[in-house]
């Protein structure tokens, strides 16, 4: 059961291969997990937030991404609950700036403002809009960096500043309040 305070555990998925070759992933699919983000879901540690008390039945969503999805059956192997795939929860689409370096183009895409996407990409309005609907209530959601400030931001004009590091553990409870684990 969630703690009153807090409405869902939001992970990020560990280490990807791409990750760890610094290049940018968005919606790239088939991009699994290193020996190091497997252990990083391995080490998440749920209750340490305090949110959940009992984690047994608690809903897993995830990303259907390949990152995601491999970080949810670590986690799902743990505490004996079964893995829902959500659309909804894929990383933001950076078109044709996918598998470029994210040394370059990170930077460009924390600048922009809201309502602007790369070519073929998808505007921080668009995922915004797009994760408002999904009901996160007492789960534990497996996402993605991007798609995580989408989640805590207020709105499409406020997105948090920083990315979450692969791997953490997040708890969101009420409007847009963020803690680390």
């Amino acid at each position: 059961m969630p703690d009153s305070a807090v409405s869902a555990v939001l992970v990020r998925h560990g280490e990807s291969v791409w990750n760890a070759a610094g290049l940018l992933q968005g919606r790239t699919h088939a991009v699994g997990l290193t020996a190091r983000g497997r252990a990083q879901a391995r080490a998440a540690d749920l209750g340490a937030l305090g949110a959940l008390r009992d984690l047994r039945g608690v809903r897993i969503l995830t990303s259907p991404q390949l990152r995601a999805l491999e970080t949810a059956w670590i986690l799902a192997e743990r505490i004996g609950s079964p893995v829902e795939e959500c659309a909804e929860l894929r990383e933001q689409g950076h078109g044709g700036w996918e598998g470029r370096p994210v040394a370059v183009y990170a930077p460009l895409l924390a600048a922009a403002g809201p309502d602007w996407a790369p070519p073929g990409g998808e505007t921080f309005r668009e995922l915004w809009t797009r994760v408002r609907g999904i009901d996160l209530t007492g789960a534990v959601v497996v996402t993605h960096g991007e798609t995580i400030r989408a989640l805590l931001a207020p709105s499409p004009e406020e997105p948090p500043r920083r990315i979450p590091p692969n791997g953490a553990v997040l708890a969101l409870g009420g409007p847009g309040v963020m803690s680390f684990g």
